[in-house]
Order: C-alpha cells, then structure tokens, then sequence
C-alpha cells in the first residue's frame, strides 16, 4: 500500500513562492492521475491542479499561469510550484493519487499567504 506525505507548506507573504512535494512511498508509475486539492477553513475541499499520464495538466481557474504541477517518476514525487501567491491560496493541501484499485490521500500541509 502506497503512502503519500506532503511536505513544503509555510507562512509566506503575498506575492511569494513556495513548492510542495508529494513523496510516494512507492513507485507511481501505476497512478493514473495525481493532483492536489486544497481545503481552506470554512469552505469545500477543491481541485487546485491534476496530471494525467493521457492527458496531460489540467489547472483551477483561479490558479492558472501561477502553480504548475509535475510528476517524476524517478523520484516518485509529485510537484506544485506556486507562484504569485495570494491570502485567497491560504489552505490546507493535500496530496492525491489515482491507483488501479484505489485512491490515495496525503495527510496535509499548510499552506498560509499573509497580506
């Protein structure tokens, strides 16, 4: 059983960058598609960017032309390079991968853009 860990989220300001990394326990080759999702307080958890081995990347509206996701299968990592930060970002987020047979979730890492 594969296990996701997030790791990168901090407090930065506005404007700033910042880089989270999914690390899979196992090898993702099998992964149909991973993504994260974020989850701020109050409010529904919501897909901010996905990749697919068929189709390739596809973005929130409210995050496109400033996050880019990318996969590496050497490392079995999943990237989220977030640039232009804004408070509206601030959320927990988390890591998912779609497997053959089941789906996985990260436990989180939060993520907080001040003003």
């Amino acid at each position: 059983q594969v296990q996701l860990a997030e790791s990168g989220g901090e407090l930065v300001q506005a404007g700033g960058s910042l880089r989270l990394s999914c690390a899979a326990s196992g090898s993702i080759r099998s992964f149909n598609a991973m993504g994260w999702f974020r989850q701020a307080p109050g409010k529904q958890r919501e897909l901010v960017a996905a990749i697919t081995r068929r189709d390739g990347t596809n973005y929130a509206d409210s995050v496109k032309g400033r996050f880019t996701i990318s996969m590496d299968d050497v490392k079995n990592t999943m990237i989220l390079q977030m640039n232009s930060l804004k408070p509206d970002d601030t959320a927990v987020y988390y890591c998912y991968a779609n497997g053959a047979l089941r789906n996985y979730w990260g436990q989180g890492t939060q993520v907080t853009v001040s003003s």
